[in-house]
C-alpha cells in the first residue's frame, strides 16, 4: 500500500499542470452592454468561472465605468488552457483578460511567456502567495469543501475529516455506491490541481481514492454538475467542491451542507492574467484592479464567492473554529512551484492509475 501511495504521489507531482487531451468545446459567450449605450470596444474577459459568480462583479464594475461594455466568454478550464496556449503561440490577440480556476495552468502560460505585466496600488496589496511576477494574481479565497445532501445523509454520518470519510465508506459500502462526486481530473484542471495536492499533503490520499474505487465513485466536468447531481439526490456526497459554488447554490435553496475539512482545507484562489497580444490591455488593467479593489472583494464576499482573502469563513459552514489561526486554511501558492513536468506519458500513466484505484463511472 505505502509503495502504491508513493508511485500515486510521484506521478501527480509531474503530471498536474499538463493540459488535458480532450477535443475542446466552444465558450459560451454573454454581452454585457454598456450601461450608457455607449456603442465602444468590448472588455474581452475569458473566463473558467461560472457566470452567476462574476456577473456581479461585472456589473458593479459597469457602474463605476458605463461606457465600457463586456463580452465574456465561458469554458471548461483545461479547454481556455488550450485556447489561450494556441493564441500565444500563434501571436492572436482575441482575449483581453483571461480568469481560470487552475491557477497552475495560468502560471504555465505565464511562464511560456504569454502574459503582460501589470504593477498597481491593487496588485501589491495582494500577499505574496497570490502573485507572481506581476503577471498572474489571485483574486478569489475559495476553499475545497465536501458537500453533503442535508437530507439524505444523517447527521452522524456527516464527514468532517478524510479519516471520517474513509471510514464511512468502509463501514457503508451498498448506501453510498455510485452516490460518491468528484470532478473528472482528465477534463477539469482545477480537479487534477487539487487531486495533486492532496496527494502531496495528505497521507491518506490513497486509501482515500480506493475507497472510492469500492463504491463507485461518480466523475463530472464542473462544479455546477456536481452540485446539481447533490441537490437532486443523485449524488449524497462530493469531494473537493468549490466551497464558494457550493455556497451559492445553498443560497438558492439546495438542500446541501457545506464541510470544510478539519484535517486541512486546501484553498484555491482564481488567477487573472492579461495576454500578451490583449486588444485592449488598458480594460482589462481596469477591471482587474477593480476585483482587487476593496468595493470588488466585498462584492465578491457577499455576492459571487463568499469566502473573504482574510481567510473568513461564513459562520453556516461546518469548520472548526479559527481555522486560519490553525494553519488549517492551506491556500495553493501562485508561482513557479506549481509548474511541473508538462510530460503527456507521465500524465497518462497517471490518469491510467486513477482510473484502476478509483474506477469512476461516468
Amino acid at each position: 500500500m505505502i509503495a502504491w501511495v508513493r508511485t500515486l504521489a510521484a506521478l501527480l507531482a509531474v503530471a498536474w499542470a499538463v493540459p488535458a487531451l480532450a477535443q475542446p468545446v466552444a465558450p459560451t459567450v454573454h454581452l454585457f452592454p454598456a450601461s450608457d449605450g455607449t456603442q465602444a470596444p468590448a472588455l474581452a474577459i475569458h473566463a473558467a468561472t461560472d457566470l452567476v459568480a462574476m456577473a456581479p462583479l461585472i456589473r458593479d464594475f459597469q457602474q463605476r465605468y458605463p461606457d465600457i461594455p463586456v463580452r465574456f466568454e465561458e469554458y471548461v478550464t483545461t479547454h481556455l488552457f488550450q485556447r489561450a496556449t494556441a493564441d500565444c503561440a500563434a501571436g492572436r490577440g482575441e482575449m483581453d483578460l483571461i480568469l481560470s480556476s487552475s491557477a497552475d495552468q495560468v502560471v504555465a502560460l505565464v511562464n511560456d511567456g504569454c502574459a503582460q505585466q501589470h504593477r498597481s496600488l491593487e496588485t501589491t496589496r495582494l500577499p505574496a502567495w497570490a502573485r507572481w511576477r506581476d503577471e498572474v494574481f489571485g483574486f478569489t479565497f475559495e476553499p475545497a469543501a465536501i458537500v453533503v445532501h442535508r437530507d439524505l445523509v444523517p447527521v452522524t454520518e456527516v464527514p468532517e475529516t478524510r479519516l471520517d470519510l474513509i471510514a464511512l465508506l468502509r463501514a457503508r459500502p451498498e448506501r453510498y455506491r455510485g452516490r460518491i462526486g468528484t470532478y473528472d481530473i482528465e477534463l477539469s484542471g482545477i480537479g487534477f490541481l487539487f487531486a495533486a495536492t492532496d496527494a502531496r499533503q495528505s497521507s491518506l490520499f490513497g486509501q482515500l481514492i480506493e475507497a472510492f474505487g469500492r463504491t463507485g465513485l461518480v466523475t463530472r466536468c464542473c462544479s455546477a454538475d456536481l452540485l446539481d447531481d447533490i441537490a437532486a439526490g443523485r449524488l449524497l456526497i462530493g469531494y473537493n467542491i468549490l466551497a464558494s459554488y457550493a455556497y451559492g447554490a445553498r443560497e438558492r435553496g439546495a438542500p446541501i451542507e457545506i464541510v470544510l475539512p478539519h484535517d486541512g482545507t486546501i484553498v484555491l484562489s482564481r488567477a487573472a492574467m492579461i495576454p500578451t497580444h490583449a486588444p485592449n490591455p488598458a480594460l482589462a488593467r481596469l477591471f482587474l484592479d477593480h476585483l482587487l479593489s476593496e468595493r470588488g472583494q466585498a462584492i465578491a464576499r457577499t455576492q459571487s464567492f463568499f469566502f473573504g482573502m482574510d481567510g473568513s469563513v461564513p459562520l453556516d459552514v461546518i469548520a472548526p473554529g479559527g481555522m486560519a489561526a490553525a494553519g488549517l486554511l492551506r491556500p495553493i501558492t501562485i508561482g513557479p512551484a506549481l509548474l511541473a513536468e508538462q510530460d503527456r506519458a507521465r500524465r497518462q500513466r497517471f490518469l491510467t492509475t486513477w482510473r484502476r484505484a478509483a474506477r469512476p463511472v461516468p
